[in-house]
């Protein structure tokens, strides 16, 4: 599978980690008064989705950088990938 980098171009996935759900991102606020059962959910509870789906990928052997990663669960199609910070960035915003 190759993945398209934003910085360097198509890369062949055995450089990168899969990490999951790219809603890792939106980690929950410890300080909330439901911050346990929060932290429950952020750790424990995964969808598994069948089709598009935001996956987080780390460029392990390449310039280290994380990706957020739209891929099909299907057939493996590669939509988009992005540099997760921009993605956080973008999610902070809205919020």
């Amino acid at each position: 599978m190759i993945i398209p980098h934003p910085l360097l171009g198509p890369r062949d996935s055995q450089e990168f980690t899969y990490l999951g759900d790219a809603n890792l991102i939106d980690r929950p606020d410890w300080q909330a008064e439901d911050a346990v059962d929060r932290f429950h959910d952020y750790l424990y509870l995964r969808d598994n989705p069948a089709g598009e789906h935001k996956e987080l990928w780390f460029h392990e052997q390449g310039d280290r950088s994380w990706l957020v990663v739209t891929r099909n669960t299907l057939t493996h199609e590669i939509i988009s990938a992005e540099l997760a910070r921009d993605v956080a960035r973008t999610r902070g915003r809205s919020k």
